[in-house]
């Protein structure tokens, strides 16, 4: 969206006098002495006259002095409350510019914004629309993943090694394309970011991560993965498999959302009456999105003949699904620093036992043993995966319920 990304830091409102009132001329401020309509005694026509006073400046004409590029750009009112929201003024502060709230703010600034006369002003764009060529690309990942999976069942020796090697790559270079283009993208860039290696980190621990836990706290394991789910390293082909195909689905929801929340956008008239209404809206798109997945496991799992672990697998989608959503929507910080934080975890969780097999550092183990042993090891990256995507969903309702995470992007050149 232009004109916002200059919007980074809260500002208070320029009243008189203030830095942002620069703008505002004595002749704005102050009524000429040209309109006075009485006219001056002759006695008084060889005093000096008397200094005009300062009247209060126009608190609507120092906001636009302050932002003119947003006011110059702006395809429709909309993209101006949504940079207003960005830069920390709220319905509230819309009182002190002697408007009920920021969206007839944003209304006036938008009629009172000098454009060039000669081209009409730019149509307001309208929610994205789905496209085949983005839509073929999300169903890519949980096609190619499909077939890697049949691949490495039917065959067996080193066959099976290089279908599983090529089967890894054609998925994460789908899984890019993917992230690249459509409703998954960033906005900012094409390329998906440097959480994609977490991504990446998280899917593997899934397929290996568990076996290779439950081997390390009975002493092994004592060999590579074979790729048979009843190896020494069990592979779990079921969650990885789900992920994939649930991409196309989560493409979709992320669509519906953004196209739900502008036309939600475009009907309000003040922040908070916007926030209300978009916060059970991200809460069923976000159900509604662990339901599918829900379901996608029981078939993979069905049809894999393996067991369904549906907490390390939920938990582990919300928090991809999350924090894509942040990211589609600018917010891509938090969701990176928490794909970190969590992967690190996992890391750590099989760092300790192994480091536990020194000498004098048995206790480093102890807590994910007792985790293993009691519940499983799919415990692990089920209580990290779900207290990340706990904090990315309150990190959610609180940013994409504002009005600037939903304000129309620049047109792509």
């Amino acid at each position: 969206m232009s004109g916002l990304g200059e919007l980074d830091r809260p500002e208070t409102p320029a009243g008189p006098g203030a830095p942002g009132a620069r703008g505002a001329t004595s002749s704005e401020q102050a009524p000429s002495l040209a309109t006075t309509s009485a006219p001056l005694p002759e006695a008084a026509a060889d005093r000096k006259p008397a200094a005009p006073r300062r009247g209060a400046a126009d608190p609507v004409k120092a906001l636009m002095h302050r932002h003119p590029e947003l006011c110059e750009r702006a395809v429709d009112p909309l993209e101006i409350a949504a940079g207003l929201e960005a830069h920390g003024i709220t319905d509230r502060t819309a009182t002190r510019f002697r408007h009920r709230d920021v969206f007839s703010l944003a209304e006036e600034m938008y009629a009172r914004a000098s454009r060039d006369g000669d081209a009409p002003p730019p149509a307001a764009p309208a929610a994205p629309r789905a496209r085949a060529d983005w839509a073929l690309l999300t169903l890519l990942p949980g096609a190619l993943c499909a077939a890697a999976v049949a691949a490495v069942h039917l065959t067996h020796g080193r066959p099976r090694l290089f279908a599983a090697a090529a089967g890894a790559l054609g998925v994460a270079l789908a899984l890019r394309a993917a992230l690249c283009r459509g409703p998954l993208r960033r906005p900012d860039r094409t390329a998906p970011g440097r959480a994609t290696t977490w991504i990446i980190w998280l899917v593997a621990y899934a397929l290996l991560g568990n076996g290779l836990l439950e081997g390390a706290v009975a002493g092994g394991p004592d060999s590579l993965p074979t790729g048979a789910a009843d190896g020494p390293w069990p592979l779990t082909a079921a969650p990885v498999l789900a992920l994939a195909l649930a991409c196309a689905p989560a493409a979709w929801i992320a669509h519906l959302f953004t196209a739900r929340a502008r036309r939600k956008l475009a009907a309000s008239r003040g922040l908070e009456d916007f926030a209300a209404a978009v916060r059970p809206f991200l809460l069923g798109t976000f159900a509604l999105f662990l339901g599918t997945l829900a379901a996608l496991l029981t078939v993979c799992a069905a049809v894999l003949d393996e067991p369904a672990p549906y907490a390390e697998t939920l938990t582990l989608g919300a928090l991809l699904f999350l924090a894509r959503l942040l990211t589609v929507h600018g917010f891509a910080y938090a969701p990176a620093v928490v794909l970190t934080a969590t992967a690190t975890l996992q890391a750590t969780a099989l760092a300790a036992v192994f480091t536990s097999r020194l000498p004098g550092c048995g206790f480093l183990a102890a807590p994910v043993e007792t985790l293993v042993t009691t519940w499983g090891a799919c415990t692990v990256p089920a209580l990290a995966c779900g207290a990340a995507a706990l904090a990315l969903l309150v990190h959610a309702t609180r940013k994409l319920t504002r009005a600037s995470a939903h304000a129309p992007p620049e047109p792509s050149r």
